[in-house]
């Protein structure tokens, strides 16, 4: 018997980035993803109205599943995503989070505990066995790694394991790695909070969120009570905005290979400049943070003199962003005043590093 065609191997992640979210192939059919715009459908179909799904959604959410290697759910924004990962704790449940962590995720755990809907265990997401040892009798856990914006690094694996053992959910929030970098699901994560706004769409032009379960039973489970958050809470994306995210997305392996090589130049190049007391940065990613000369005003005298680097707060986009993260509310007070975080982008990097060495060295000049 002569034996059939081989099985075709896999894509890699860049060439599925290009392709996911599309129609099927057929004559004359249009290759780019369609930007839907209606609320209202006939009756009798899958959607009933707008509020339900939206085929722009349902582009996004394939390409986006598929990477992460799970079903994907878009959200308004990010801290819709975060919401609706917190809807899964029960009323007076017990969360585990890190003792520092994204500030909206700090300041919505702070609310639950003041409004006595949950207890809060805060860990050092660095000790392992710290972590371990605060699930007994948990609900969920909260994992970022990296960190934001201190950079730490969990022991994922580790971590969501024990989580599973004692019957706790765990949730990572993958937005400064991407799925590109790090696949939490993988790891045996339950659920992958992502602020799309970030990398994956980014442009900085877009407020988007999503969150990613197991395509397992558990984790079909998991997506459909995310799913009825969503659409009681009416939490849901734009048409416009999850048709810019997917076309932000088809670049993302371009633009983060530019922004991760950047990163690690100018992670070096800062290790030696005498203004700067500390470099944080994981070997990984595109984010830097560093501790500079001067406290938090030296920290502010930085980020006004750059010129090239923009003194913003978000991250993720093709320009290159800093800012000192304590003169935000809700920041931990681990977070160190004279940090500056660094969200570097995909510009050339010699002109980066003038920009910001001479910043820098105009911060710690006196007078």
């Amino acid at each position: 018997m002569t034996d059939g065609p081989a099985s075709p191997e896999p894509l890699a992640p860049a060439t599925r980035l290009v392709a996911l979210g599309r129609e099927p192939a057929s004559p004359g059919a249009q290759v780019g993803a369609p930007l839907v715009l209606t609320s209202t459908y006939h009756a009798d179909g899958e959607v009933s109205y707008g509020r339900g799904g939206n085929p722009t959604w349902s582009a996004l959410e394939e390409a986006l599943g598929d990477l992460e290697g799970g079903d994907a759910l878009t959200l308004a924004s990010g801290m819709a995503a975060v919401a609706a990962a917190f809807s899964l704790l029960p009323h007076g449940g017990t969360v585990v989070v890190p003792d520092a962590a994204y500030n909206g995720v700090m300041a919505t755990v702070g609310d639950l505990e003041a409004s006595g809907a949950a207890t809060v265990r805060r860990v050092d997401l660095t000790d392992t066995a710290a972590v371990v040892a605060a699930l007994p009798g948990a609900d969920l856990l909260w994992l970022e790694s990296p960190t934001n914006p201190l950079l730490e690094v969990a022991d994922l694996p580790a971590l969501t394991a024990a989580a599973r053992a004692h019957g706790v959910l765990s949730v990572v929030d993958n937005t400064f790695a991407t799925p590109l970098l790090q696949q939490p699901l993988a790891d045996g994560a339950d659920v992958v909070v992502h602020s799309v706004t970030k990398y994956l769409a980014g442009h900085s032009d877009v407020l988007l969120g999503a969150v990613v379960t197991a395509r397992t039973d558990h984790g079909r489970g998991l997506r459909q009570r995310l799913y009825r958050h969503r659409q009681l809470h009416g939490g849901i994306p734009g048409p416009m905005e999850a048709w810019l995210a997917l076309r932000g997305m088809r670049t993302l392996h371009l633009r983060l290979e530019r922004a991760c090589a950047n990163a690690a130049d100018l992670a070096g190049r800062l290790a030696d400049h005498p203004a700067v007391h500390r470099v944080r940065y994981p070997g990984f990613g595109a984010i830097v943070s560093i501790e500079v000369a001067g406290g938090a005003v030296g920290a502010e005298r930085v980020a006004a003199a750059t010129r090239v680097w923009v003194h913003a707060t978000s991250l993720g986009g093709v320009e290159s962003l800093l800012e000192r993260r304590r003169r935000q509310p809700n920041e931990p007070e681990k977070v160190p005043e004279e940090l500056l975080r660094l969200s570097v982008g995909v510009e050339d990097v010699e002109d980066l590093w003038r920009d910001l060495s001479s910043a820098l060295t105009h911060a710690s000049t006196p007078g």
